[in-house]
């Protein structure tokens, strides 16, 4: 194969390796092409638009190159090559002539070593040639735009010189000739490595211990840290049925893969839900980093708290934020921080928490001069967009709800934090239970109790379950049930321990409730300030405001912040967000503050405060004069929607009976508890009315369908928290469609229980669509109360294995009026088969199967072969993209001949030769391939 062969061939990688980089690397491989004639100078001007996407300049560098033969080709190659290594260009001639007759082909001839000696010198030599005439203010002006960097500036100097006939490229040779000869690369400087080396040790002591869930222990995070379910998030428009599954991804695999959703993008985007592990998953990111294990392409990392930024009112440089919000150069700031501006492509920024960030995401503000101050927000915004430090790679993280589709144009690549997987749960609990025993009996406690092993899913709850192991293994106290159950568990747990020995022999419970209640009204009085007016750190002079004293303080729910600068003092902040959200509920439901009447802002699906005018006119304008500012009504309007509905799920759950009649023993008005009950109830019943009322009319020829929005679940979640069969009946009897469609919802194990608490009361068979979620196999275990009432259940992309399946046909295959079932894209392999083909059998209902995109092999394929024989119902089987042989192959047509019911049988995307599908495909009609 020639060379130019080859080059084509090669295409696509070459355009993957000129675009991975940054844009210094790019026009570094250029300056060496046109420095050996490669390309014109026409071709040059060409592929140096400012402004253009770095992907259009390589496509068409690439073309230019592949008109000029094999050896264009050829020189192409080895320059990319050479970029790759690193290689330095060869060092200029030791003198030359000064009255050479050519100046300009000179600086093109040696342009890659000229570029690189004028590198820490280019201002200098700006300024010279300006103050003796060869280029205008307004072309020094251009060259020192801040896009550029000192690298950047040199290429546009020497661009300069080969158009101008003015004698500024004789004047350069003669400048550049006196220059000092570069010794080493600028990260080899020695103030440099030594704020390198500065910035591991700062990063490594902030990482090493996870306290985040608890403020009485430092736990070594290397000693259990448990790796989350971690997926390349689909495009919701993109969920087509030749779509693949999600790829899973490790942390360390975070910046190694080309799924993209916008190449020339900086950003990478994690979301999950409150408590999936978020902030963790960054401080193991930085632990790696700091400990030279991972991610050792970065030479500097700058972590960021996105709830402690938008504390910073005054105005602030990139190098305000660098040098004073993260770590401090002991020598040479500004030569450091030039030397990030050089080379943005070895920088990582990690902003934690973009939900607890409370300005809203715009794009209208463009900002580009790093030395420049602005405001926090208009600095985040313009960092995130690649107008300030472009190439450098930047990790956001985010609850879902709280990213907009104007955030998702500036993201390179989204990844979803799924939370523990059963086997992570496992693994977690083990990691911090070594002692011999503990971690056996509570997973037997787990998988005993399907309500609480589904709360697990998320690590948060795990955590609670391992720091509460001997009130659940212990005390033979009933196990939690709702996520309310839970943190009153813990609550309980950490009063026991903070109680003087009299107190605490008595276990947690009322009492022990009753004697903390002024402390846990202060702790929930801060807790709902800070929600309402988005603040989630807390200085001494608000601890002072709220009345929280060091006796407060001791229960260890309010602990300092992380990602400090070393030597200032750390604010306070909540264990985490949910803790801050209960304690606010714990207020509403306790306080004699609270008017019944405002709590309906916490149901409300749709505030003033999401529209856009919301984000302009303060929020005392919106508010109105019924609101008086600092209510509990004022507040509640402020708080932010995902933190609003965290909040009333546990308010539902403290005014449930069972948690009514602990808190009226706490001295709490009963009368007072029951006006709050029943004005969450009527709040909760108005809401879902509402968004029963929007469902719109039914197609004709259809089933009339409703696609729910996240506001949806989290009404069924509250009456999930609540526990009254009654209000589940009611919002069942209202819910009148036959299509209920959940797909990309983050449905996961506790929302599955929710779903079926409600769904179970159903009176017509509906087609439940939850494809996209996080049901895995626990949350199969959940839905199976709400089966029977299922005409369709679809569960594509979800987690799911054979122990799933095999908990579902147990239950689901024996209700008379499911039709359809699918697991698309999940884990089923060949147990998981056999096991619905024995189910299968004489099912009478069931008229479509798929299995697509499983682990399905030619055994599993030969049980379903089996169950075909029998089973007379079946009209479709979709078994396409799996592992099936030409020994399923075999199976499947021996049956078919015994079959005349089903209709197709699909296997597209197996393992067959093109003669195999040709010769099966005429064997039978219905068998497609």
């Amino acid at each position: 194969m020639c060379a130019q062969d080859a080059f084509q061939t090669q295409r696509s990688q070459l355009v993957e390796l000129l675009v991975s980089g940054s844009l210094e690397g790019f026009e570094s491989i250029v300056d060496r092409l046109l420095s050996r004639e490669v390309l014109s100078w026409e071709d040059y001007e060409g592929l140096s638009l400012v402004g253009q996407p770095i992907s259009h300049l390589a496509r068409r560098l690439l073309d230019t190159i592949w008109n000029k033969g094999a050896w264009g080709c050829e020189q192409l190659t080895a320059a990319v090559q050479e970029a790759q290594a690193d290689s330095q260009p060869p060092e200029l001639p030791s003198s030359w002539d000064p009255h050479s007759p050519h100046p300009a082909r000179d600086l093109q001839s040696h342009r890659p070593a000229i570029v690189r000696r004028l590198y820490g010198h280019v201002e200098g030599v700006l300024d010279l040639t300006q103050q003796r005439g060869f280029i205008s203010q307004y072309e020094t002006d251009e060259i020192r735009r801040p896009i550029f960097t000192s690298s950047q500036r040199a290429r546009r100097l020497l661009d300069l010189a080969a158009v101008k006939a003015n004698g500024l490229a004789a004047f350069l040779l003669q400048c550049i000739q006196e220059l000092p000869v570069p010794l080493a690369l600028p990260f080899e400087d020695a103030a440099c490595k030594k704020y390198m080396s500065k910035l591991r040790t700062v990063i490594s002591a902030q990482s090493r211990f996870l306290s985040t869930y608890d403020g009485a222990e430092n736990l070594c995070l290397e000693e259990v840290y448990t790796e989350n379910v971690l997926e390349i998030q689909m495009e919701v428009g993109m969920a087509g049925p030749s779509q693949q599954s999600p790829t899973t991804l490790g942390l360390e695999e975070l910046f190694s893969t080309c799924d993209h959703f916008n190449k020339e993008a900086d950003t990478v985007l994690v979301v999950g839900e409150a408590g999936s592990g978020k902030s963790t998953l960054l401080q193991q990111l930085h632990l790696l980093w700091a400990s030279g294990r991972a991610f050792q392409e970065f030479l500097f990392v700058f972590p960021f708290s996105c709830r402690q930024l938008q504390c910073l009112v005054k105005p602030l440089s990139v190098q305000t934020l660098l040098f004073e919000h993260c770590c401090w150069p002991d020598l040479g700031p500004q030569d450091i921080f030039q030397v990030l501006l050089d080379h943005p492509e070895r920088i990582l920024l990690t902003f934690d928490g973009f939900d607890e960030f409370r300005f809203r995401f715009t794009d209208g503000e463009r900002h580009c001069c790093p030395t420049a101050p602005t405001s926090v927000q208009s600095l985040l915004f313009n960092l995130l967009q690649g107008n300030l430090l472009k190439n450098a790679c930047k990790v956001l993280t985010s609850r879902p709800g709280a990213v907009s589709a104007s955030l998702r144009k500036h993201v390179r690549m989204e990844l979803s934090l799924k939370g523990f997987s059963e086997e992570g749960i496992e693994l977690y609990l083990r990691k911090r239970h070594r002692e011999p025993g503990v971690a056996d009996r509570l997973l037997c406690l787990l998988r005993a109790t399907s309500a609480l092993h589904g709360l697990c899913h998320l690590p948060v709850f795990s955590w609670m379950v391992s720091k509460c192991h001997e009130e659940l293994l212990l005390q033979g106290r009933g196990t939690p049930k709702t996520t309310t159950d839970m943190y009153l568990l813990i609550l309980g747990h950490f009063l026991l321990h903070a109680s003087p020995p009299p107190l605490a022999t008595h276990g947690p419970g009322p009492s022990l409730i009753q004697g903390r209640l002024p402390t846990l009204l202060h702790l929930g009085h801060l807790a709902l300030w800070g929600l309402g007016t988005c603040c989630y750190v807390f200085s001494a002079k608000q601890l002072q405001a709220a009345h929280v004293d060091s006796e407060d303080l001791s229960l260890g729910f309010l602990v300092h912040a992380k990602r400090v600068v070393p030597g200032s003092t750390a604010p306070l902040e909540f264990l985490h967000i949910t803790f801050q959200c209960f304690f606010a509920a714990f207020y509403l439901a306790l306080s004699a503050d609270t008017l019944p009447s405002s709590l309906r802002h916490l149901f409300q699906g749709h505030r003033s405060g999401s529209s856009p005018l919301a984000r302009v006119l303060p929020k005392w304008f919106l508010r109105g004069s019924r609101c008086k500012e600092g209510s509990v009504a004022a507040l509640l309007q402020g708080a932010e929607p995902h933190n609003l509905q965290i909040t009333g799920a546990f308010l539902a759950g403290l005014l449930s009976q069972e948690h009514r009649s602990m808190l009226a023993e706490c001295q709490a008005s009963e009368t007072a508890l029951l006006r709050r009950w029943d004005c969450v109830r009527r709040c909760l019943t108005r809401s879902l009315c509402k968004h029963f009322r929007s469902i719109p009319p039914a197609v004709p020829g259809e089933a009339k369908s409703m696609h729910a929005l996240p506001g949806f679940l989290w009404l069924i979640r509250s009456l999930y928290e609540m526990q009254e069969e009654r209000l589940a009946r009611e919002a069942a009897r209202r819910l009148n469609v036959g299509h209920l469609k959940l797909t990309f919802c983050s449905v996961g194990p506790a929302e599955c229980a929710a779903l079926a608490f409600v769904l179970r009361h159903l009176r017509r068979p509906v087609a439940l669509q939850l494809d996209h979620n996080s049901v895995g196999d626990i949350g199969v275990e959940q839905l199976l109360p709400c089966l029977g009432v299922c005409k369709a259940l679809y569960l594509r992309d979800n987690n799911i294995s054979d122990r799933g399946i095999c908990k579902l046909v147990e239950h689901a295959l024996r209700c008379e009026q499911l039709q359809k079932l699918a697991f698309w894209g999940n884990q089923v392999g060949d147990e998981g088969a056999q096991a619905l083909a024995a189910a299968l059998g004489d099912h009478q209902s069931l008229r479509w199967l798929s299995l697509v995109g499983n682990n399905i092999g030619s055994v599993g394929a030969q049980a379903l072969a089996l169950m075909l024989e029998k089973n007379m119902a079946l009209e479709e089987l979709w078994l396409s993209n799996n592992h099936i042989t030409s020994l399923g192959a075999e199976a499947l047509l021996w049956a078919l001949e015994k079959n005349d019911t089903i209709l197709e049988v699909w296997l597209r995307g197996n393992m067959f030769s093109p003669e195999e599908i040709e010769k099966r495909s005429h064997q039978d009609t219905r068998l497609l391939f």
